[in-house]
């Protein structure tokens, strides 16, 4: 008997026991296959703020037309203008051309007042690996033998051409005297030989002498007064440009000697130019706007810069329109000197729609 009770009293403590004891902890069942993790994606690469330097040769009108188109065409892309002044000091102009590759910049925009700071800043440029376009060098980049991504220019040549033709159809036997710009403008060069040599072919007028007016008007004034002073026997003074020729017209006029017989002819189609025109004290001219020419110097730069054009030495001509009592008030032939959006878009997609292609790319 007392077995069997010990025996129960065992059996109920293993019970007891089982009762308390902790549950057994859930097998862990395997991992499944873990996911290849993607890569995580690389932030893109911020767009590289372009600069672009522009060597200005001085302060005159048509200049700061031309860097203001320059910086019209940055403008639209969101590119920084760097604009110096050489102050027709040759020692000047190379030290901007060497600040300029200095800067580490992505292009160069040189408009040079001598036939070699074009050709100087082409191959500093070249040789710095940043892009050189020039504006008026009238092709003189090229003819030295010198690599460069474009020369832009108004046909200088065909401007002396068209203004000496004038001249033969309209006051044949009237000769005439020249108050050029600078002697070593190249397009001054250029135009001063076309008149001359154009005048002598047509036989029609004669030049008797030419004169050095640095488009200063005070220099141009002091020239045709000497000029008048001179004994010479001529009827037409032409004068380089309108602005500076605006003194000599109002002297002429002041002596009642302006179409009496004296008449005036220049070029560039300024807006000094145009009211001259309009008022008869000017008698002839021709239309080049120097900012859209600007324009186009950035857009030809720009193209070769972002990878859009890869093509080099190129030289781009831009249209010669004489001006007319007719056209003198379409904007689209007397094209304006100052930045006119609407016209310098509308005129470029007729001209040079190439130019602009890389806006759809």
């Amino acid at each position: 008997m007392f077995k069997i009770k010990n025996l129960l009293y065992i059996l109920l403590i293993v019970a007891l026991l089982s009762a308390c004891a902790p549950e057994a902890a859930p097998v862990a069942e395997a991992p499944a296959e873990a996911q290849a993790e993607e890569p995580a994606e690389e932030p893109e690469a911020e767009e590289k703020q372009l600069t672009y330097c522009h060597i200005t040769p001085g302060p005159d009108t048509w200049y700061k037309r031309v860097a203001e188109g320059f910086e019209f065409g940055g403008s639209l892309d969101g590119v920084d203008i760097i604009v110096v002044n050489s102050d027709y000091d040759v020692e000047k102009e190379l030290q901007n051309i060497e600040y300029c590759v200095n800067q580490g910049v992505d292009g160069i925009l040189v408009f040079s007042f001598n036939e070699n700071g074009a050709r100087l800043a082409a191959k500093a440029g070249q040789d710095a690996g940043i892009p050189v376009v020039a504006a008026d060098s009238v092709g003189s980049v090229q003819e030295a033998g010198q690599e460069i991504v474009a020369e832009v220019d108004f046909d200088w040549t065909e401007m002396g051409e068209v203004t000496a033709t004038w001249m033969a159809e309209n006051h044949p036997g009237k000769d005439f005297v020249h108050i050029t710009g600078n002697f070593t403008s190249v397009p001054m060069i250029k135009i001063n030989e076309a008149i001359l040599n154009k005048s002598e072919e047509l036989g029609k007028n004669k030049r008797l002498d030419i004169r050095e007016g640095k488009f200063n008007p005070e220099v141009a004034l002091a020239a045709a007064e000497d000029l008048l002073q001179s004994g010479l026997d001529f009827e037409i003074f032409y004068v380089a440009d309108e602005d500076t020729g605006a003194s000599v017209m109002r002297m002429l006029k002041d002596k009642d000697l302006l179409n009496n017989p004296y008449i005036v002819v220049s070029e560039n189609g300024s807006p000094v130019g145009i009211e001259l025109i309009k008022s008869g004290d000017l008698a002839f001219t021709i239309s080049s706007s120097p900012g859209w020419e600007g324009y186009i110097a950035y857009l030809a730069l720009h193209n070769y810069v972002v990878g859009a054009s890869d093509e080099i030495n190129q030289h781009i001509f831009l249209p010669t329109i004489a001006i007319s009592e007719e056209n003198i008030d379409d904007p689209m032939v007397v094209v304006p000197w100052e930045v006119t959006p609407d016209v310098f878009e509308l005129l470029t997609e007729n001209y040079f729609t190439e130019l602009l292609a890389y806006r759809n790319q």
